[in-house]
């Protein structure tokens, strides 16, 4: 169960996290979770050139390890990259200790100040405490629209209409260089960027 379009009650829920950009001008924050991949991430990285996009790539420490040209090849690029924890870690299953532990031990890997929740699960007191931790990335980035590509139940098309209904002006967009999203993101991230770049948008880095 996830929803496509964050509701504002969520926001309002967690106010010192970052959902969506302020600004009215045609531009989307592309970002990508769970990399990088060996297949998935240059794939991705190939797209963007297409459109001159930039994009956030939010990277598991361990696959960082795994896969190191990968991930410097995506700062060469000019893509930004985030912390997502060191072993991929679900906040409301993991004690406020670890998960921090977690976040720190992936921050000797990726220099960052974003850091974004896997599954976007985060308890209020693990935010309040990486706040208060000036050695732990400070801005917390969520999302407002969620491709589904993880999803292996839709398809590719149903990423694609995920993303163009409820993608506006700021929105800050979900989708996973990983083998599980792998067959959909094939379809619905060229498709993105031609249907986006048609209606004059740019894409760019937080």
């Amino acid at each position: 169960m996830y929803l496509i379009k964050t509701p504002f009650l969520l926001r309002a829920f967690y106010p010192s996290c970052v959902w969506k950009m302020p600004t009215h001008k045609k531009v989307i924050y592309l970002s990508f979770d769970d990399g990088p991949h060996p297949i998935a991430t240059p794939f991705v990285i190939e797209q963007l050139e297409k459109y001159n996009a930039k994009a956030s790539f939010f990277c598991i420490g361990k696959n960082v390890v795994e896969y190191p040209a990968i991930y410097q090849q995506l700062i060469q690029k000019g893509h930004t990259v985030g912390n997502h924890t060191m072993h991929h870690l679900n906040g409301w299953e993991t004690s406020d200790e670890l998960y921090l532990q977690n976040i720190q031990e992936a921050g000797k890997l990726i220099s960052s100040d974003f850091f974004r929740p896997p599954y976007g699960r985060i308890k209020r007191s693990q935010i309040k405490k990486i706040h208060a931790n000036k050695h732990l990335p400070q801005q917390i980035i969520m999302w407002d629209v969620l491709s589904g590509d993880f999803d292996r139940k839709i398809t590719g098309q149903d990423c694609l209409n995920n993303v163009v209904k409820n993608t506006q002006a700021g929105s800050i967009v979900v989708f996973h260089d990983s083998a599980k999203a792998w067959d959909r993101l094939q379809f619905v991230l060229p498709a993105t960027l031609a249907y986006f770049s048609k209606q004059g948008y740019q894409f760019k880095a937080l």
